[in-house]
């Protein structure tokens, strides 16, 4: 058991982050963030645009800077990114400060998900399954690596997945005092 004051959700693009994570946090009484929505109203800028402007680096380096300053809080669910787990500190921090659960989805479930969203910079590609391929090889060693709990977040209703995660997350997270500092 991991005991941390937050939960944080990584996983690949698709694989249910932050449909799960509001629901998941309302269920367990915690704070919802979303980095990819937060880092939208921090800058008034679409994750897009953000990439546009200052590549994937310039983007990763906001992530990173956002990720750091949530795990210094109490109470809160955090849903990363797919490539937050790409840097070695959001790793840690995660690590250090949360109960981490990868939500795992295949290619096949991804590209169902994904068929119509043409807001992913990192799939404004020709082959969006070799695109997607390519990310699960590199990043899911890395959200084993940093890991509590793996949960395949295919099949079934939102609602009812989020239920039994909820219940998976209560029977195995040693929560940490959520109370201290906020």
């Amino acid at each position: 058991m991991n005991p941390a004051a937050n939960l944080a959700f990584v996983g690949p693009m698709g694989a249910g982050k932050t449909t799960l994570g509001k629901r998941v946090a309302a269920a367990l009484g915690l704070r919802f963030v979303d980095v990819d929505q937060q880092l939208e109203e921090l800058t008034g800028a679409r994750v897009p645009v953000i990439f546009d402007c200052e590549g994937e680096a310039g983007f990763r380096a906001r992530e990173t800077a956002l990720i750091a300053q949530l795990c210094q809080q109490r109470g809160v669910l955090v849903a990363t990114g797919g490539g937050a787990v790409l840097d070695p500190e959001n790793r840690r921090r995660l690590h250090e400060s949360a109960f981490v659960v990868h939500l795992h989805v295949g290619v096949d479930g991804q590209l169902a998900r994904l068929a119509r969203d043409r807001s992913r910079p990192l799939l404004a590609c020709a082959d969006r399954r070799e695109k997607l391929q390519a990310l699960a090889a590199q990043r899911e060693p890395l959200y084993a690596q940093v890991a509590d709990l793996r949960h395949e977040a295919s099949g079934g209703r939102p609602d009812a997945v989020a239920r039994r995660l909820a219940a998976i997350i209560s029977a195995q997270w040693q929560r940490a005092d959520t109370h201290a500092a906020a």
